[in-house]
């Protein structure tokens, strides 16, 4: 006899899909001027998913860019685990191995937890935490969080151990339509402990406020 998860892809045809989300595209002002990115695409089904996520910002000197290429499982409703690996192209070509858990939390907080451990033997550690406030039907409010860390001192990345990097940001969007909405924005970035050591001694700031105007779309 069959068993559930049979009954359901005979019935639905074990339908696979695919999803595309520019969750940010921004354009970001502070002491200098930066453009940002966030995004993913996933395809397969309801357990099974293959995951493409890539993030960076092209600054004057100082760019960053990765990409990742991950295998995604369902453990529980809204809730799935990950595993694969990330190719920084931006500083230095590093390669990692990830492993991730992403879902909704009660009161329907977006959550992406990963860790990386680099080909150097190096582990960091990414929480990033969003909230959609829905003013109007068109008006959407974002808080956004996101916090670094790292188990040991990276010293060619400029990273202190323990806490690295803290961003708060609010971001209100219009949604001209469900899939395409620009918005305004403010976020605030700060170094912490060790790191915020060695980029105080350099002279730079260790903290700042960015200005963003930005897109989020989706299809």
């Amino acid at each position: 006899m069959a068993g559930p998860r049979a009954r359901v892809l005979s019935e639905n045809g074990g339908q696979q899909f695919w999803f595309v989300l520019v969750n940010q595209l921004e354009h970001q002002g502070g002491s200098d001027e930066t453009l940002s990115w966030n995004g993913q695409a996933n395809f397969g089904g309801d357990i099974h998913k293959l995951w493409f996520k890539s993030e960076g910002e092209l600054e004057s000197g100082e760019n960053e860019a990765e990409i990742q290429a991950l295998y995604s499982r369902a453990i529980a409703p809204f809730w799935n685990i990950q595993g694969g690996v990330r190719h920084d192209v931006e500083p230095d070509g590093l390669n990692h191995a990830v492993i991730a858990i992403n879902g909704l939390a009660p009161y329907w907080f977006e959550i992406d937890a990963s860790g990386f451990l680099s080909e150097e033997g190096d582990l960091t550690v990414r929480l990033e935490a969003e909230y959609e406030l829905l003013i109007t039907q068109r008006w959407i409010l974002q808080p956004r969080l996101e916090l670094n860390a790292a188990a040991q001192e990276i010293r060619e990345r400029g990273l202190g151990s323990g806490i690295t990097h803290l961003d708060a940001g609010l971001r209100l969007r219009y949604a001209v339509r469900r899939e395409f909405a620009p918005y305004l924005g403010v976020e605030w970035q700060t170094t912490l402990g060790g790191t915020r050591d060695q980029i105080s001694a350099t002279g730079a700031d260790a903290d700042e406020l960015r200005f963003l105007i930005g897109l989020r779309a989706w299809f």
